[in-house]
């Protein structure tokens, strides 16, 4: 990337607007996580636009002193993509919750991820509708007792690496609030990518949905719980690295490196940029007890995107046309005047 001719710090997008998110809230790790990442791009301060949607993650634009729009309930997807095409220039940043994107807002989500828009969406999931006070969203796990569901929800739940990867996204990395350097890596990485960058933030909702998490960011599990992938290296976790990842047949095996003959070179490397993206699902797909959830970068493969398909296409067809002019096209063709 090019240096900016401004040089920008993590005070420069900070608002001045107060913060109306619960104390506690993992929205404010990610917030800080954000600030922290946009110095680090390679954009100028005014090209920067966050567009969300309804709900406690949608309050983000509010806080980031850069152009914004705070949305209706699952649109922020469709307001993001003619945002990107009226003016290409900007870097859009969508941010949008569990339920916002996977309920009302799921079949804009889908196709955003499908027509691989060039955009930025931050998925905020923390298994619950906080703003409205502590409903089963489409994420919430079956049996999951809520105030709308006070016998256990009986809905299978989305899960958002699935769903993304099965759309073919060009890009799904997962983080988690209670890391935000992590976080702001992720986010650097994100906009790097040319297409629709999918983050998902594994977020605590303090109030309504506290600790659902826990067994996978609580210190006393963190490193047998969670796998980080970075692209060529080893799927190592556990608290001295010995553990990975071996793939018998069809499936994901954990492997202990010095046991059965097992050593690092049988651990899988991580192929962030195959094109195939069945082991990525499978990484995605990995959950508690069984396995470490997987963090980082998951998939980041190169395809076209739709925002430059649209503009080439539009070029090419102006390039072509004999008509230069509203008033050209009113009366080409085939016309009547009337007396």
């Amino acid at each position: 990337m090019e240096n900016q001719a401004q040089v920008y710090s993590h005070k420069d997008f900070e608002s001045d607007q107060e913060n109306r998110w619960c104390p506690g809230c993992g929205d404010k790790a990610v917030l800080n996580a954000l600030h922290r990442a946009l110095p680090l791009l390679d954009h100028k301060k005014e090209d920067y636009v966050f567009i969300s949607g309804i709900g406690c993650s949608s309050r983000f634009p509010y806080y980031m002193n850069t152009y914004g729009f705070h949305t209706i309930h699952g649109r922020a997807a469709a307001i993001s993509t003619g945002t990107k095409l009226a003016n290409p220039k900007l870097s859009v940043w969508e941010v949008t919750g569990d339920g916002d994107a996977l309920a009302i807002g799921g079949n804009h989500f889908i196709q955003t991820l499908r027509r691989n828009v060039d955009i930025n969406i931050l998925l905020f999931n923390n298994e619950i509708y906080g703003l409205t006070k502590g409903q089963f969203s489409p994420t919430s796990e079956k049996g999951t007792v809520t105030k709308s569901s006070p016998h256990g929800t009986i809905d299978r739940p989305f899960y958002p690496g699935e769903l993304a990867i099965g759309c073919r996204a060009t890009f799904f990395a997962r983080v988690v609030d209670v890391l935000p350097k992590k976080m702001t890596d992720v986010f650097v990485q994100a906009d790097s990518h040319r297409g629709a960058s999918l983050v998902e933030i594994l977020q605590n909702c303090v109030i309504f949905n506290d600790k659902v998490f826990a067994n996978i960011t609580d210190k006393e599990v963190r490193d047998d719980a969670m796998l980080w992938v970075e692209h060529g290296k080893p799927m190592l976790f556990g608290t001295d690295l010995k553990k990975g990842l071996i793939l018998n047949g069809l499936k994901l095996e954990i492997a202990e490196i010095g046991k059965n003959g097992i050593t690092e070179k049988d651990i899988l490397v991580h192929d962030a940029h195959c094109d195939d993206n069945t082991l990525h699902n499978m990484l995605a797909s990995l959950k508690r007890p069984e396995f470490p959830v997987v963090f980082g970068v998951i998939r980041d493969v190169v395809e076209p995107t739709f925002d430059h398909g649209v503009l080439s296409q539009i070029e090419e067809v102006t390039k072509a046309s004999t008509i230069n002019s509203m008033d050209e096209l009113l009366v080409s063709g085939e016309t009547w005047e009337i007396k």
